[in-house]
């Protein structure tokens, strides 16, 4: 019989212990968890604010990836800031052809009557610091959530190229001056698990005051829409 209460309390006590080692585990889960460290996009580059004689033309295309900092700052850790680095290539096709004249760079609209143009972009690549309040519906458990990001994204242009080909000739540039070495503007992502609604929306103009076409400044400014992945 007292070997028979030994057992018993052998098992209660290796049982306490277990259940306290699930406790801590899992506080020890939810006390480390954090969500969306990584993340790809691919974005659909639109104009806005153009001048009335400036269109877009073919696909424009924008890859953007990074990392993120998550900071939960509640209990339940599903309201956090983020913070992180990235980089971003955006490309625009348009019929603003950026030559180059007696050693200077001018901005013309193309007159398709006149010459036959196969391509015309100009493309920017920039480091960015993306800023987010994120809200969220998750815990370390579950893996496909809504989710909501406002934000609020940084970006220096380190480098940028023109693509101008014609059949009266091709030129080619690239790291001009009138571009606008800081662009900023506020961010959106929008999802649930996987597939995430992405868009940004440029606060200032891609090019600087010396740009002018028409002896005006081009004041246009970038809004880009497209798909969100996040990664762990």
């Amino acid at each position: 019989m007292k070997n028979v209460q030994l057992v018993v309390l052998l098992l209660i006590s290796g049982f306490g212990f277990s259940q306290n080692n699930d406790n801590a585990d899992k506080s020890e889960l939810y006390e480390n968890y954090r969500e969306d460290q990584f993340y790809i996009s691919v974005t659909y580059n639109l104009l806005s604010t153009k001048p009335d004689d400036v269109n877009q033309s073919g696909f424009s295309t924008g890859f953007h990836l990074g990392f993120i900092r998550d900071m939960p700052i509640n209990d339940q850790r599903n309201v956090a800031i983020g913070i992180g680095l990235g980089l971003s290539s955006n490309s625009y096709n348009q019929n603003i052809a950026i030559l180059e004249a007696n050693n200077e760079v001018v901005f013309n609209i193309i007159d398709e009557s006149e010459v036959d143009v196969s391509k015309n972009k100009f493309t920017t690549y920039l480091l960015e610091v993306p800023f987010e309040f994120r809200w969220r519906r998750s815990s370390p458990t579950v893996y496909n959530f809504l989710r909501i990001y406002p934000g609020f994204k940084v970006g220096y242009l380190f480098y940028n190229s023109t693509k101008y080909r014609s059949d009266a000739g091709d030129t080619l540039l690239s790291n001009i001056d009138e571009f606008n070495r800081l662009q900023y503007g506020l961010t959106l992502s929008v999802g649930y698990g996987t597939w995430n609604f992405h868009a940004y929306y440029g606060l200032n103009s891609i090019f600087d005051n010396s740009a002018r076409l028409n002896d005006q400044a081009i004041d246009m400014r970038s809004f880009k829409i497209g798909l969100m992945f996040y990664i762990l």
